[in-house]
């Protein structure tokens, strides 16, 4: 019994995008991205739009973020020195925790050869304990959340 790979997503599901250049360093030795780095992108994409747009101020702020859960498919590898743009939404927006669904894409291209997910539960930096969003930041995320 064999399940069809679900397609990857399209830009049309994503409402906020960032380009990002690839790095020499980036580049394995089969002359791809190397899929780890995938997910740093992943974490650069949604942190910028959490200090970009909900002013967040990961220095100072009493609530941080704290990844509980990612997951990426793979659908075609980038290789240096691509730019990678990057769509953003929010598949779910908890007291405490953020959905952020996202999809990696080269330019001019409409699938994404990359999709996954990165799950953060917002906590007090000094116990850990989960707390609910700050206001600033629920707002930004509601701006791009799916409806």
């Amino acid at each position: 019994m064999s399940a069809e790979r679900k397609p990857p997503e399209t830009r049309a599901d994503y409402y906020h995008f960032r380009t990002m250049p690839t790095r020499w360093k980036d580049n394995d030795v089969y002359g791809h991205v190397n899929n780890v780095n995938y997910y740093s992108f992943f974490d650069t994409l949604l942190n910028r739009y959490l200090i970009n747009e909900g002013g967040f101020e990961f220095m100072e702020a009493d609530v941080i973020g704290i990844a509980v859960e990612t997951y990426c498919r793979f659908h075609k590898s980038f290789a240096y020195p691509e730019d990678i743009q990057g769509g953003l939404r929010i598949g779910h927006l908890g007291r405490s925790s953020v959905r952020y669904e996202i999809g990696l894409f080269a330019e001019g291209e409409d699938a994404a050869r990359a999709d996954g997910h990165f799950i953060h539960v917002f906590v007090d930096r000094v116990t850990n304990k989960p707390v609910e969003l700050p206001a600033d930041l629920r707002a930004a995320l509601e701006r791009i959340k799916v409806q």
